[in-house]
């Protein structure tokens, strides 16, 4: 629903915009970089499973899950790369129930409120410790 849900708060762009900026982002540093959305609390766990064995690094927005999901800090918790939770809005600016993540204690890093760019840097900061 990026692009058509609360413009206001997430912009114009679409998930793909988002992706095929990331995607431009990686090929320049001669890296793969693979995007999966899913609403299915479930897919989700699959997902960060198999990247623990396949990826160097993950870059998680989990949405409304970010409040509510168990699974999903299990799962981080359970992979051994670095983990990053991104958030398009400011939570710390809306409503309290978006204060708590059960994602944070998980991750090495939360980037909130850049918008779209939030991935980026998230990116940004993988690439980084990649290189150490």
């Amino acid at each position: 629903m990026l692009g058509k849900r609360e413009p206001e708060i997430y912009g114009s762009q679409t998930l793909e915009d988002i992706h095929n900026s990331l995607k431009e982002k990686a090929t320049l540093r001669q890296i793969d970089v693979n995007c999966f959305q899913s609403n299915h609390e479930g897919q989700l766990v699959d997902l960060i499973q198999e990247a623990g064995e396949k990826a160097s690094g993950l870059i998680i927005n989990a949405g409304a899950l970010t409040h509510t999901s168990v699974a999903l800090a299990d799962a981080i918790r359970a992979i051994d790369i670095p983990a990053i939770e991104v958030h398009m809005s400011n939570v710390y600016q809306r409503e309290d129930f978006r204060h708590h993540s059960y994602l944070s204690p998980v991750v090495i890093g939360l980037i909130c409120g850049f918008g779209s760019q939030s991935y980026e840097l998230a990116l940004d900061v993988l690439l980084r410790d990649e290189k150490k």
